[in-house]
């Protein structure tokens, strides 16, 4: 077992460990959230024959070579054509067909000019201007060609992917199983958030901060109760976690002292401790294990130092067991709206807001960022990583960040 990683290594650890959940067939109309467990070619072009982008006439461009307000082209129309239904009639010379958004385009006929640029009787169109062939025409496979790749395996169905599968009639992907994450507390003393706490006692918000996490991924959180410090209460509920759900969140007792009794539940409930203590602040005191493929979390009692491990180490190896094929977050360049006025011996990630200004991307943060101010991840949707040995950072300053 490893002690105190870089935090980048022990991601590196976790994602080592954790493999993706079975696959399942799912109606589309369920899928939107869910990962994909299969690459997505087209089997045919999208559309799949040229068609009208607008209500109008298809004609032949060459028809109207020449053509102007004070010399306009009259052409005789042949039929109406719906969207839906096919043309019955070839465009020929001096001809045109009359025709709906989404409409096929007749044979002959390369252009299409709209209602409102045009003068129309039942039987005739005038024109008023020239065309080039292939004007105003969607062609088949404009959209996507046969043979594309158009998603693959551990890609998140958005409603772009939803709709696209639809069109090439893929109404039961394969797609991951949706993870069930276990979530327990420790420490005498947690309360419910229901109750009056006793005096000396706290309500515990580390629940629902992180089952909130959880479902805003689209994973189902289930609540495991809450342990005092007490190493068999704890392991009897790391034993349920990990009998019913893919792996399980803990929050508490995971620190030096002598009531911090998770890492031996841990082992007590047959976990393989890979490392404890990581290299961040905050959320530094931390322990990660595995039993039979399924992982334990355990993350500092503290809801920011919990909720900032979560996201920085947690976050990824859960992706990962969802199918994700990129876990970790995209990287970006922030700069920093407020100074942060604290030295940091360890990698800090601090909480904000993203802003755009400027042209630039920039964080907007909390004052305090402290390891139990947790209302500062109100509304927070990025991190930002202060570099391990730097001092206090000026407002401006350019640090890597990711979207939560």
């Amino acid at each position: 077992m490893e002690q105190k990683l870089h935090y980048q290594q022990a991601r590196t650890l976790l994602l080592q460990q954790v493999a993706p959940l079975e696959t399942e067939i799912v109606p589309l109309e369920q899928c939107g959230g869910r990962v994909l467990a299969e690459d997505i070619a087209a089997e045919e072009d999208i559309p799949p024959f040229d068609r009208s982008p607008y209500d109008g006439y298809a004609f032949r461009a060459s028809d109207t070579a020449g053509a102007s307000p004070e010399r306009p082209v009259t052409l005789r129309v042949l039929e109406e054509i719906p969207a839906g239904n096919v043309p019955r009639f070839p465009v020929m010379l001096g001809t045109a067909s009359r025709l709906m958004t989404g409409a096929p385009i007749p044979v002959g006929a390369d252009a299409v000019v709209m209602y409102e640029k045009t003068q129309f009787t039942q039987d005739t169109v005038t024109i008023f201007q020239s065309f080039a062939p292939g004007t105003n025409i969607v062609r088949a496979g404009e959209d996507i060609r046969v043979g594309t790749v158009l998603a693959h395996r551990g890609a998140r169905i958005d409603p772009g992917l939803a709709g696209t599968l639809a069109s090439l009639g893929i109404v039961r992907p394969t797609v991951y199983r949706v993870p069930k994450i276990g979530i327990l507390s420790t420490g005498n003393e947690l309360a419910e958030a229901e109750q009056t706490p006793e005096p000396g006692r706290i309500r515990n918000s580390n629940r629902y901060a992180l089952a909130a996490a959880l479902n805003r991924e689209g994973w189902e959180a289930v609540y495991l109760g809450t342990a005092g410090d007490d190493t068999a209460a704890i392991a009897a509920l790391l034993e349920r976690g990990l009998a019913e759900c893919d792996a399980v969140l803990s929050t508490g007792g995971v620190s030096v002292g002598d009531f911090d009794l998770t890492p031996i539940a841990m082992e007590q409930a047959g976990a393989h401790l890979l490392f404890q203590r990581t290299d961040i602040k905050p959320g530094m005191a931390c322990d990660y294990g595995m039993r039979e493929g399924k992982l334990v979390c355990a993350l500092s009692g503290n809801p920011a130092s919990a909720l900032t491990n979560f996201y920085v180490l947690a976050l990824p190896a859960l992706k990962q067991l969802a199918g994700y094929r990129t876990p970790l977050p995209a990287e970006f360049p922030v700069s920093l709206a407020e100074g942060f006025p604290k030295q940091s011996t360890a990698t800090r990630f601090l909480r904000g807001k993203l802003e755009i200004r400027d042209r630039r991307a920039w964080m907007a943060t909390s004052r305090d960022q402290g390891n139990v101010v947790l209302s500062s991840a109100i509304g927070c949707d990025m991190m930002a990583a202060i570099p391990a040995g730097s001092g206090p950072v000026p407002a401006g300053t350019e640090l890597n960040g990711f979207l939560l």
